[in-house]
């Protein structure tokens, strides 16, 4: 028999609250490509006036990093989902849920600043 502890779902919580501040990079740089080119071409945001390099540059640097960042917390929450007594779907809406909290918290610090 494994002596090893089950752990609740606030351990992957809170380890997914502290990979969210690196994600405000990747989330950041997702929002930047949608906004400057499919969702502009819909009509539904504004370009950004400078912006016409195209986006070939863009995804180019942006695909590491999606890749590097996607693989670093899929591992993590693998490993941890593993150790914990929660089902599934519970455990990776709420470790979606925490990872955007940095990142929806400094997007309202900024509507609200201006």
């Amino acid at each position: 028999m494994r002596s090893e502890r089950i752990w609740k779902l606030g351990i992957p919580i809170g380890v997914n609250v502290l990979l969210g501040i690196p994600a405000i990079v990747p989330l950041f740089l997702a929002w930047y490509i949608l906004a400057n080119w499919p969702l502009a071409d819909l009509g539904w945001t504004q370009p950004e006036p400078t912006e016409n390099d195209g986006m070939a540059g863009w995804l180019i640097l942006a695909t590491p990093v999606f890749c590097m960042f996607g693989s670093i917390w899929g591992f993590i929450n693998v490993w941890m989902r593993r150790r914990t007594a929660v089902r599934a779907s519970r455990y990776w809406l709420a470790c979606v849920a925490a990872l955007l909290v940095p990142f929806t918290c400094l997007a309202l610090l900024d509507i609200v600043g201006k």
